[in-house]
């Protein structure tokens, strides 16, 4: 199977607002180029899956218009929850709490929301699920922070230093399974 990871377009919300879960939509430029780019980069014949949030949402409901199959949605591909931190500058949040989730990236739940570990469990039993597609392309249209967890926990790495790896707006990552497990063999390409 490979594994194709699309970040979705930059969001409409200020810059340094925390916003994992909260649904926004995408700025409209950034999306229809996206769209261009995917239609060119993708296999027409994937799998298509894709987080219900509407930044992800409106760009994998585009995509059946240029010859790609129809897309399921489903809520393990949505971004992380960070509860309280939602729609708040990430300048403004409590330095104590920052700092425990920063010592404990993978099992510190910022209050009200879900630990790194949690998003691992979820999407990975999500992956899980596609024997189906062993074998062929599989397309999910996601987030980064769902990017980078899938990349570390589908090739069994520790969760410590997740976020460190860049995801641009619009990327696409790409992993195999081979008999050795999941490889990287695209990273954040735009």
């Amino acid at each position: 199977m490979k594994l194709w990871m699309v970040r979705h377009p930059e969001p409409d919300v200020a810059p340094g607002i925390c916003y994992g879960r909260t649904d926004l939509a995408p700025l409209p430029g950034p999306a229809a180029e996206l769209i261009e780019r995917l239609r060119r980069r993708l296999p027409r014949d994937a799998h298509l899956y894709s987080s219900p949030l509407q930044r992800c949402a409106s760009v994998a409901l585009a995509l059946p218009d240029h010859g790609f199959t129809a897309p399921r949605f489903d809520p393990r591909l949505a971004e992380m929850h960070f509860g309280h931190w939602e729609g708040r500058p990430w300048a403004e949040l409590p330095r104590e709490e920052i700092g425990a989730w920063r010592a404990d990236i993978a099992n510190y739940v910022p209050p009200g929301g879900e630990s790194v570990g949690e998003v691992a469990r979820r999407t990975t039993a999500f992956v899980g699920e596609l024997a189906h597609a062993e074998g062929d392309d599989v397309v999910l249209i996601t987030h980064a922070g769902v990017i980078q967890i899938l990349i570390k926990a589908l090739r069994g790495e520790p969760l410590a230093g997740f976020g460190m790896a860049r995801l641009d707006y619009g990327s696409v990552s790409l992993l195999r399974r081979g008999p050795q497990g999941f490889e990287v063999l695209v990273l954040n390409e735009r």
